[in-house]
């Protein structure tokens, strides 16, 4: 798999233990020849690693690298950049390993939807684990600081409202959804393992619901779900009961708070999420309004393990990011929409 678990590993794990790991160092220039940074994105073809990747290219102080496998990613997502000078393009399972010199790791490879994730959970969960340990094993050969995009997922269905990143959560371990949930505590684990043994920069962001443009239409998700059911003139789906609720989080908003992570001094995890909360049948309500007045939902049944309540408590976020969200749902959906419009063929 890498760096973690060939021959190189010392045979006693007490000679790592008993040391203190190095302290991290400031935000630096890239080691590399050319002074710009060197960043590599894993799933930065996928909705918020290219918007991520975006900001990274339009800044003009970085070379980006992005790993991706395309399994809910699109290259159309990234055709802006293909054959500029500073952006690299690999077809990468990050389950494999990855040899590439960079200063700087962000490592959102592994699908989030439940259509996705659900569809080859050992295949989410291998990605969870094994791609996790890849990267680390890189960040540990060539020195680079590691940021995990993990998820409020962690929390399960909570039994504490809102969602403080010292709450261990109420996760079913056997569950459908346990090789996303589970898999990102083990990769979470991981992370703070390598920091504690070999000293490595991590960084740790549980990430809320977050949508806007380049989101999959058919993902399963329901923002996605109830804008691309509302334009095509089918039902809306509300998942029982109804009262459930969610925070969503605009996607320029994540970006935002993923950089100031990444360049701050804390480890994390740091919850990044929009606490305004809504019901599902708030969203439906708020959904038709905006793209059909006559459109109608029904009632389905629920997933297992889906949880009753999520919102984010962004205490720390605010006071070692300097961030919370700017974007209002009702400003955002919107932007959404129209991507949607737009990629559907479909027009007012």
């Amino acid at each position: 798999m890498g760096d973690n678990a060939n021959s190189n590993e010392s045979s006693s794990p007490s000679l790592h233990l008993a040391r203190s790991p190095p302290q991290p160092s400031p935000i630096r220039l890239s080691k590399f020849a050319s002074q710009k940074m060197r960043i590599l994105v894993t799933g930065g073809a996928g909705f918020i690693g290219s918007h991520l990747v975006d900001r990274l290219m339009e800044a003009g102080t970085n070379e980006v690298i992005v790993a991706d496998n395309f399994f809910s990613g699109t290259k159309d997502n990234l055709r802006r950049w293909i054959g500029h000078p500073d952006f690299e393009l690999l077809r990468h399972d990050v389950t494999e390993p990855l040899l590439v010199e960079v200063d700087q790791i962000y490592h959102l490879a592994c699908p989030a939807s439940p259509i996705f994730y659900k569809y080859n959970p050992v295949k989410t969960i291998k990605t969870n684990v094994m791609g996790t340990l890849n990267m680390l094993g890189l960040a540990k050969r060539v020195g680079a600081r590691i940021l995990l995009t993990s998820t409020s997922e962690v929390y399960g269905d909570p039994l504490e409202h809102p969602q403080k990143e010292e709450y261990w959560g109420n996760v079913n371990p056997i569950g459908v959804r346990s090789c996303y949930d589970e898999g990102k505590r083990v990769a979470e684990t991981l992370m703070f393992d390598y920091h504690r043994q070999h000293g490595i920069e991590i960084r740790i962001a549980r990430i809320f619901n977050t949508y806007g443009p380049r989101m999959n239409i058919d993902d399963g998700r329901v923002v996605s779900n109830f804008i691309a059911q509302a334009l095509r003139g089918e039902t809306m789906t509300v998942q029982a009961p109804g009262s459930q609720t969610r925070s969503f989080c605009y996607v320029s908003d994540l970006v935002d708070g993923l950089i100031k992570l990444m360049a701050c001094d804390d480890t994390g995890p740091i919850n990044l999420g929009n606490p305004g909360e809504f019901t599902i049948l708030e969203l439906a309500e708020a959904v038709r309004e905006l793209v059909d007045s006559s459109a109608k939902w029904k009632v389905v049944d629920n997933t297992p393990d889906d949880p009753r309540k999520r919102k984010p408590d962004i205490t720390k976020a605010k006071s070692i990011l300097k961030w919370e969200p700017k974007v209002a749902l009702r400003d955002g959906l919107p932007l959404m929409v129209e991507d949607f419009r737009s990629r559907l063929g479909i027009h007012k």
